[in-house]
């Protein structure tokens, strides 16, 4: 059976209420220690940004708002600074490897103008050495040539020295002279022609291609009529006596100046005969003189080959080293804008290590203030403990006050005993708000579950926030039950007034009461089972 409570007690109740809310403990702030679940702290080691679920009077709900606000503000300026180091980091290593890229690169082209360079001193010594070769050539072929002309001078000499005998012989000797006249008819162009060789070749180097080659077959007639000539000088000197001794028979008259004749002709025939042997001298000592000048032709039309063909290598050779001079330019003038763009990007990294210092400094300073706050924060913690001791103390005063004002309502208990009529009357009409409540009650429950599920997803919510603040909720639950106790301490007392006001109604229960709860007065009345179910829910009720 449900009963209506007293007045004292909702009385009671409602100044509990009042200390719970003056220590920040709202209904929906009070939870059991079975509800606090440890929670990690979040991997990385970064504080929480979020208030501590329970404050102390002395911390109000703005300072810790714009403490959170600050705190976030700091941790994005901070991973702000961080990604810009990084950032820097990033272009630094990016500069570093293109200026070894550039070093790489410059020191190839360098080591291909350095190749280039030995090629052209080679080509340049090659060069050189040719043209010494060529002008010792020169010199030989200019020897030569004055050989030759001596050579021809010679044999021109000889002919003429053959001409002027063959000239100055008498009638018996006119076969000799008629063939030496013809043999001499067509060595003319035979001379003219090698005085053009002689001119061909003191022309020298400077036209090489107007130098004619003489053939060998040239040279067949001119042997042919050499041995004609000696041919018919041998005819001369065979036909010679056979004339002679013609002519002494028909001149009987003249001996002296037959024998005479003979003489002379003797003396022509010994002169011829030397004559003969010099020329085939000379005639060998030609052919070898132009066979080595056949020689020195092919050896000279090689030499100019050569020089043609290293003519041509040396115009390749200064095509390609234009090219290289030009390539050399282009290299340097790109090389002054690398360096250039060099200094602009190592003053660029002069001054984002100066801005990264700064960067470090401010972290710094960053780093103190984050110091200096957590201590802010562990000695408000420390005051808001100290607060909660000197509330519990302030509690604990007003307990006993309460007690003693209870031992004042035993003595009033009298006086409510002539009330006890109408408070039947109030009884009835309180069933039937019992009843109502229940509904209510269980429309609240329902309620409370909903509410403790919403609970539960805020729970889920702070529980970074409690990780911060377990050890103060701690001793927050402890003080907590220590109220609590001291509630059903004082609702002990307040069935033991009910007990006092009731002795003959419910003086089966005492023995019950009595074994369940340590009464403090011996002589206190039963308490009422149906008052102590309503205050069970009216506790139970947030």
């Amino acid at each position: 059976m449900n009963h209506t409570p007293s007045p004292h007690m909702t009385e009671a109740a409602k100044s509990g209420a009042g200390l719970l809310c003056g220590l920040g403990l709202g209904p929906d702030r009070v939870r059991s220690p079975d509800s606090l679940t440890y929670t990690p702290s979040p991997s990385g080691g970064t504080p929480s940004s979020s208030p501590p679920l329970l404050m102390s009077p002395g911390l109000g709900c703005d300072g810790g708002g714009d403490w959170e606000s600050r705190e976030e503000l700091r941790l994005r300026e901070l991973e702000e600074a961080r990604a810009r180091a990084a950032q820097m980091e990033k272009t630094m290593r990016w500069w570093s490897d293109c200026t070894a890229n550039w070093r790489e690169k410059w020191s190839k082209v360098r080591a291909e103008r350095n190749r280039a360079r030995d090629e052209v001193r080679q080509l340049r010594q090659r060069l050189d050495a040719l043209t010494k070769e060529l002008t010792g050539a020169r010199r030989e072929r200019q020897e030569l040539a004055a050989e030759n002309e001596q050579l021809r001078l010679e044999a021109q000499r000889v002919r003429a020295e053959q001409n002027s005998p063959a000239n100055a012989s008498t009638a018996p000797a006119s076969n000799s002279s008629t063939a030496s006249t013809h043999s001499n008819q067509p060595r003319e162009p035979d001379i003219k022609q090698d005085n053009q060789d002689e001119e061909n070749v003191r022309d020298g180097p400077g036209s090489p291609e107007q130098e004619p080659v003489r053939d060998v077959d040239t040279d067949k007639p001119d042997k042919q009529k050499e041995l004609e000539l000696l041919e018919a000088l041998l005819r001369a000197k065979s036909e010679a006596p056979d004339s002679w001794d013609i002519r002494s028979a028909s001149s009987l008259r003249s001996v002296l100046s037959r024998q005479d004749r003979s003489r002379l002709l003797w003396e022509d025939l010994a002169a011829l005969e030397e004559d003969s042997g010099k020329l085939n001298a000379l005639q060998l000592r030609l052919d070898e003189s132009q066979k080595v000048l056949l020689k020195e032709r092919e050896d000279k039309h090689a030499l100019i080959k050569n020089i043609e063909k290293l003519e041509v290598e040396l115009s390749q050779w200064k095509l390609k080293y234009e090219e290289l001079n030009k390539s050399k330019q282009e290299a340097l003038k790109q090389m002054e804008r690398l360096q250039v763009e060099n200094a602009a990007e190592w003053g660029r990294r002069e001054r984002l290590e100066t801005e990264k210092l700064a960067l470090e400094r401010e972290n710094k300073k960053l780093r103190a203030q984050m110091e200096d706050l957590e201590e802010q924060l562990a000695r408000k913690r420390r005051q808001a403990a100290s607060a909660l001791d000197t509330d519990l103390k302030t509690i604990q005063c007003e307990l006993f006050e309460r007690n003693k004002e209870l031992a004042d309502l035993r003595h009033v208990h009298s006086k409510v005993k002539k009330q006890y009529q109408e408070k039947m009357a109030e009884l009835a009409h309180a069933n039937r708000r019992v009843e109502q409540h229940e509904t209510e009650v269980k429309k609240l429950r329902l309620r409370v579950e909903e509410l403790k599920k919403e609970l539960g997803q805020a729970e889920d919510e702070l529980d970074e926030a409690h990780n911060q603040t377990r050890k103060l909720q701690r001793s927050l639950d402890e003080q907590v039950e220590q109220t609590e106790n001291l509630q059903v301490q004082l609702e002990h007392l307040q069935s033991r007034l009910r007990r006092q006001q009731n002795p003959g109604i419910f003086g089966k229960m005492r023995t019950s009461a009595s074994s369940r709860f340590v009464p403090e007065d011996a002589d206190a009345p039963p308490s009422d089972p149906d008052e102590d179910e309503e205050e069970e829910l009216q506790l139970q009720i947030p």
